[in-house]
């Protein structure tokens, strides 16, 4: 049978499925793809009333200029260091959190903490940061009244540069944890319970059972989602970060992309911003790619 054939053959047995598919990849198309024709301007002088092909070709003059700026290295580090310590911080919660509930032996207990922690993921970002903003305010904040109370003095936390990264690292831990221990769960349900049976007659302990099997059983899926987050490092999404700082936090906070959302939409330099955000989707392929080959030589997992 031909490869044509066999394809054929495939396509029909599982047509259902491709059907259903259908709308995933019409949503790629338009909203991934399609728009990837755009950053053709980040090596033109874009014009709102030229249009993209008929605005003149500058070739890499947006980015030299990007590269030449005294922003460039201050994006830079900001980024790395709120990516690399939100990795550290956030990445190990969930999997803790998931085997804490794995091993807990009260089954409401464990359905009631599963359903609050997993709240907060569906609140949008803005709702969260106004619950940052009200908690952590300086006069009437729950945080301030309460060091108040102790004998302390009140923070303004959100004009403190030095708190800027705690708060963030700290409100993408308590937003995601929950949410993400979902998928450890699922790995941990998937274990053979005869290898949990063997070891109980072999006399291990449950820390012993969650040391040798639980954690190697999910390792894969571990790995997997490392080399996720890792391509996310420079991809911090830029709307907590604008609706937290200030022009006071600015030396700390501002990264490439609340940078693009500034330059490109407020100061419609569509051009400049465009190479910004090229610049940074590509240091996020590296990461990616990094990671994978790193996990792939340490642990022989990686998306491909």
């Amino acid at each position: 049978m031909s490869r044509f054939a066999s394809m054929l053959k495939h396509i029909k047995r599982d047509r259902q499925l491709l059907i259903l598919f259908i709308p995933c990849i019409i949503f790629y198309i338009l909203f991934r793809y399609g728009p990837l024709y755009g950053l053709i301007i980040a090596f033109k002088d874009y014009s709102v009333y030229e249009g993209i092909m008929k605005s003149d070709w500058v070739g890499l003059k947006h980015f030299q200029r990007f590269f030449d700026s005294p922003d460039f290295w201050l994006l830079f580090k900001n980024t790395f260091l709120l990516g690399v310590f939100t990795m550290l911080w956030a990445f190990p919660f969930p999997i803790m959190f998931a085997l804490l509930l794995n091993e807990s032996r009260f089954m409401r207990f464990k359905k009631l903490v599963q359903t609050f922690s997993y709240l907060p993921a569906f609140l949008s970002v803005v709702i969260v940061t106004s619950m940052i903003i009200d908690f952590l305010s300086p006069t009437n904040g729950v945080v301030n009244q309460v060091l108040k109370a102790m004998g302390f003095n009140g923070v303004y936390f959100l004009a403190a540069p030095e708190w800027f990264r705690t708060i963030f690292i700290s409100t993408e831990i308590w937003q995601h944890m929950g949410y993400e221990a979902i998928i450890y769960l699922a790995a941990i349900a998937s274990i053979d319970p005869t290898l949990y049976e063997a070891a109980k007659v072999d006399g291990a302990k449950r820390f012993q059972m969650m040391r040798y099997i639980t954690i190697p059983s999910i390792m894969p899926t571990i790995l997997i989602l490392f080399i996720i987050k890792s391509g996310s490092i420079f991809r911090i999404g830029y709307e907590k970060v604008l609706l937290l700082y200030n022009p006071m936090t600015y030396e700390v906070a501002d990264v490439f992309s609340t940078y693009v959302y500034r330059k490109g939409l407020l100061e419609t330099n569509y051009s400049y911003a465009a190479a910004v955000g090229f610049f940074e989707a590509i240091v996020a392929l590296i990461m990616l790619l990094i990671s994978n080959t790193v996990s792939r030589r340490a642990g022989g997992k990686g998306l491909w």
